[in-house]
């Protein structure tokens, strides 16, 4: 049986909306100890790695857990800031952003901007989803939107997010109500950003020979099991494409393949290769895939993925910085957020209200 924890419902309280921004982790240290455990959190989701769990548990725990960690951390320690984890640093930019951008929001109709709270939650290491969950439900949010820093819906991202959500409330005694948020991979306000963002930097940089879209892979077979993730990132390519001015030669490609199973093709590494043999004189990348730069944006492609073009032959590599805090991308997800509260945002009570409810609730006998 379920042990549920205790309300902390208190009468004559104004409640509140709340958001849930959710992105995949981090670990918290770029050490083999503090990866070590990220790792065994990340890998362990079976949405992550559908093999039969005893024998996933056996590979996992005898083989992985005892050599990739050193490896990642190397890696991880080579785009570690001052400030921490880039993934960790720029999502919790976006939440604070969007906080202050609600709030603004709620200002311009007359609603007083405590009334929205948001926090972010990782889907494996800190702050944990459950940890995000309980300070919404501290703070009185009844109502928590669930917005993932996923544009494009997958069963190993955004349902895993849901499966952890959802897992936590069957916990809670005072449970909110809850909205989900499949994707944005097509939302003119996104593409927009994206195009947006990307013209910026040709026209402070210059224009490629050849631009490389290079989204997160996933297993071929979650593509054979009907997971749409494949022609989410195609569309996504696509419409991007469409709205940039004079593209170059554009090509979408799937990266961070795991293990020896087939992933989605084409490899980012192997276009890479492909072009700088084919001595191209300049290539771009951009991850539309990656709302925050992490270490699959700035160590597996500002990095490894030059050494893969110009060792092959190719030439000048740029790699377009993720959107992270630009304007234009916080007020995309600032109006998406808006359109998926419709029906949720309205005035609380007035504090006599609150006040004459609390009154009356302690003369039924509540004890708060």
């Amino acid at each position: 049986m379920t042990q549920l924890k205790p309300a902390t419902y208190v009468h004559g309280t104004a409640l509140k909306c709340g958001v849930l921004v959710v992105n995949l982790g981090t670990p918290d240290a770029p050490t083999s100890s503090a990866v070590r455990k990220y790792l065994a959190e990340f890998l362990s989701d079976s949405r992550v790695v559908e093999i039969p769990k005893p024998l996933w548990m056996l590979i996992l725990h005898g083989i992985i857990l005892r050599t990739r960690p050193a490896k990642s951390a190397k890696k991880y320690a080579s785009v570690w800031t001052s400030s921490g984890s880039p993934l960790m640093v720029w999502s919790q930019k976006q939440t604070q952003l969007l906080q202050g951008a609600l709030g603004e929001a709620l200002r311009a109709q007359g609603i007083d901007p405590a009334q929205m709270k948001v926090a972010l939650g990782m889907r494996y290491g800190n702050p944990s989803i459950a940890s995000a969950m309980d300070a919404l439900a501290a703070a009185g949010c009844d109502r928590i939107l669930i917005l993932p820093l996923y544009p494009q819906y997958s069963s190993s991202t955004t349902a895993s997010v849901n499966d952890a959500v959802f897992a936590h409330v069957g916990k809670m005694r005072n449970a909110p109500a809850l909205r989900t948020m499949r994707g944005y991979h097509d939302d003119p306000r996104f593409i927009g950003a994206l195009a947006k963002h990307v013209n910026q930097y040709w026209q402070t940089h210059g224009r490629p020979d050849a631009l490389v879209l290079s989204f997160h892979g996933v297993p071929k077979f979650s593509l054979d099991k009907g997971d749409p993730y494949h022609c989410l990132c195609h569309k996504t390519a696509r419409l991007l494409t469409e709205q940039l001015q004079v593209a170059p030669k554009v090509l979408t490609t799937f990266q961070s393949r795991f293990g020896r199973a087939e992933w989605l093709k084409p490899y980012t590494s192997d276009v890479l290769t492909e072009l700088g043999r084919a001595k191209t004189g300049r290539v771009d990348v951009f991850c539309p895939g990656f709302p925050a730069d992490c270490l699959e944006t700035l160590e597996e492609i500002a990095m490894e993925g030059k050494e893969t073009f110009q060792h092959a032959g190719g030439q000048q590599f740029h790699y377009i910085p993720a959107l992270n805090d630009n304007s234009t991308w916080i007020s995309a997800f600032t109006e998406i957020a808006l359109e998926q509260l419709s029906g949720w945002i309205h005035p609380n009570d007035s504090d006599k209200d609150l006040l004459n409810q609390k009154v009356k609730a302690r003369e039924l006998g509540a004890s708060q």
